[in-house]
């Protein structure tokens, strides 16, 4: 383990990560609310740290190894999404505590969109920018930002790619180089946030809104700048945008880059993942949107196709927007929504969940044991795109499906024991797991109101959830620690 290459990088990229608290104090400096120097504060708190940390160790320059890449991106997550709440607890916005401010952070910078802040409304355009600010920044990981924007790192880019990139094959590439991969990934991202920010605006949004939303929008976030989420606009029009944008977020990145380099939309439908991706959703929509007709939850069929598709796509790809008290529903509808955000999005996206593709692999390993049962001396390969799946991926598959499932079976009974009830405690986990936000019972609205260890222990999830469980459960093995 190389600690002093580590920590010199930590440090560059405290640096760095300092520079997010200034475009708040433009915010503040437009609209004159006196509510910058908290982030001018935190600016220098964290320049200092970053500076004490890279300077006395600017002249260790050695190429990382794989488990330093994995060491770097856990203590990134961990340590900016504790600082990232500083100016949360300066702003004293709510009397707010070191716990909640430390929640509301990672969850922005995790894309989880579970919020302990009520009175959204109420607060400085300041905050409200930061908190968008930090989902954006989280939603392709600032890890990959940092590899494609600062080449005179001086470390090997694919350590800290495979550390910190999702899905179950992690070494696919869109261009020869690994630099040159994080810049297309970002400038697709990039693109896809100022075309969404454009549409919300030309919808009705105002300039501020639209920029906030659209960040939370491609990062599949959540957050929103009023309490009543999406509902707030009461738009059709903006609802519609959202879910194209939702989708697009959701989909694999890789996708967009071919489409775009080929200048035809056939990649996405000779997709596997993608094909399962859509079709789960639109056959989740549609009985959806007929159980909401069936029992009049909506004045209109209009109205319900509307309002079921938009929180289909929402809690589906884990965005975890809102129009309406989903969690309110009628029967079995809020569960069948909250089922739906263990799959979230594809591999390469910005969503949370087990992701697509880990389920349509799962889904075939389990028809080749039905083939194999028949046939017991047959060979059977796993194919996805007509292209057979090593042995090993699957093993790797059932080993997070595994590993994903206990521990959610364990934070469960750990939030029991604290005193929330059960639907509570399920769905908290799931929401914070998936990195998906809203649950049920105590926790449909916010939350607030669960108690400090409950919202410390789904930090845990929200950070084991975005970095795929064995990013972090990795450093907990005897044979990370060996020579």
């Amino acid at each position: 383990m190389q600690l002093l290459v580590i920590l010199r990088i930590l440090g560059l990229l405290l640096l760095v990560f300092s520079a997010s608290m200034l475009p708040p104090v433009v915010v503040d400096l437009i609209y004159q609310e006196h509510a910058g120097l908290p982030f001018i504060e935190s600016f220098f708190v964290m320049l200092l740290a970053g500076v004490l940390l890279f300077v006395p160790l600017r002249n260790h320059r050695r190429e990382l190894r794989l488990r330093d890449g994995f060491m770097v991106v856990v203590m990134f997550w961990f340590v900016l999404g504790s600082i990232g709440g500083l100016p949360l607890y300066l702003s004293g916005i709510h009397q707010i505590s070191i716990t909640d401010a430390v929640f509301e952070s990672i969850s922005g910078l995790t894309t989880t969109g579970a919020t302990v802040i009520v009175g959204l409304d109420q607060l400085p355009h300041a905050i409200l920018f930061y908190r968008q600010q930090l989902q954006w920044l989280g939603g392709m990981g600032i890890i990959v930002l940092a590899v494609a924007v600062l080449p005179m790192l001086g470390i090997g880019g694919m350590q800290l790619y495979r550390a910190e990139s999702p899905g179950p094959v992690k070494d696919t590439r869109l261009t020869p180089r690994i630099t040159e991969t994080a810049k297309a990934l970002w400038y697709i991202y990039l693109s896809l946030t100022v075309a969404c920010g454009v549409a919300y605006w030309l919808a009705g949004m105002d300039a501020f809104d639209a920029i906030s939303h659209a960040f939370s929008t491609v990062a599949i976030g959540g957050f929103s700048t009023h309490d009543a989420s999406m509902g707030y606009f009461k738009s059709p029009g903006i609802e519609l945008i959202a879910i194209v944008f939702m989708l697009l977020s959701g989909a694999n990145f890789a996708l967009h880059f071919t489409a775009l380099r080929r200048k035809r939309l056939t990649p996405y439908w000779s997709d596997a993942e993608f094909r399962v991706y859509i079709s789960v959703l639109v056959v989740v929509s549609l009985v959806t949107i007929a159980y909401l007709q069936l029992t009049k939850t909506f004045d209109s069929p209009i109205e319900s196709i509307i309002e079921g598709l938009f929180q289909v796509v929402s809690i589906g790809t884990t965005t975890g927007f809102t129009t309406q008290a989903y969690h309110s529903w009628p029967g079995f509808l809020p569960v069948l929504l909250l089922y739906i955000s263990f799959m979230g999005g594809c591999a390469g996206s910005t969503g949370g969940g087990i992701k697509v593709i880990r389920i349509l692999l799962l889904v075939k390993q389990g028809a080749r044991e039905l083939q194999r049962l028949v046939h017991p001396a047959g060979q059977f390969a796993v194919k996805v795109n007509r292209k057979p799946v090593p042995d090993k991926v699957i093993e790797a598959v059932w080993g997070f499906f595994a590993a994903y499932f206990a521990i959610s079976a364990l934070m469960i009974l750990s939030l029991m024991a604290t005193g929330l009830d059960q639907e509570t405690a399920f769905s908290a986990v799931a929401a914070c797991l998936n990195n998906l936000g809203p649950g049920l019972g105590d926790v449909g609205q916010n939350f607030a109101s669960i108690n400090d260890f409950a919202k410390w222990l789904l930090c845990l999830a929200m950070l084991l959830g975005r970095l795929e469980i064995f990013t972090l459960m990795v450093l907990f093995t005897p044979g990370f620690w060996r020579k």
